[in-house]
């Protein structure tokens, strides 16, 4: 559904938009990063399974996880140590979760008005950060042992933030209208 709404909505509105002559210089959505820290369960590793396998479950795909590149004395990391897991998506799993993340796991996040224009940076990508991952539909309420935060990349191919934009409001990522655009 979400591929199919890029290739009949997203591609033609961008092409009519930008004046790209072929369907290929369309910018498009190339990956999804997951990324989880913990920091605060450093530890603990059963506590670090149990956010691998919620990562997992949301994801449908394992976690990889991050080590520590360096030892920081003052943050009691040692090199070696996880630091952190992520996940990245691409293609089917990509549209599905991003489908999933649109229609679903966004109208669920409390006291939300929207994306702000400024979580998409210079290069095109748009990075969400969700307090809860209880939010997640495949995460069972009764289960939970501890919940824990994450962030969302979405990379694109666009050559700047204005295209990147378009692309987002065209596949249906609620973004926040601009206040300096309704006053001119």
């Amino acid at each position: 559904m979400f591929e199919e709404k890029y290739k009949k909505e997203a591609i033609p509105a961008m092409q009519e938009k930008f004046g790209y002559k072929s369907v290929m210089a369309v910018p498009k959505i190339e990956k999804v990063v997951l990324n989880v820290g913990v920091g605060s369960v450093l530890r603990e590793e059963p506590t670090q399974k149990l956010v691998a396998g919620d990562l997992a479950a949301i994801t449908g795909q394992k976690a990889l996880p991050t080590i520590a590149k360096r030892a920081i004395s003052a943050f009691k990391v040692r090199e070696g140590m996880v630091v952190g897991y992520k996940v990245t998506l691409r293609g089917r799993r990509m549209f599905d979760f991003l489908s999933r993340l649109i229609n679903v796991v966004i109208p669920r996040m409390r006291d939300f008005r929207g994306l702000d224009s400024k979580s998409v940076d210079k290069s095109g990508n748009l990075t969400i950060g969700i307090r809860e991952h209880i939010i997640f539909p495949e995460i069972s309420q009764e289960e939970i042992k501890r919940i824990f935060g994450l962030e969302i990349t979405v990379v694109t191919n666009a050559k700047s933030k204005e295209e990147a934009l378009e692309l987002f409001r065209l596949l249906g990522f609620p973004l926040k209208k601009d206040k300096d655009k309704d006053n001119k």
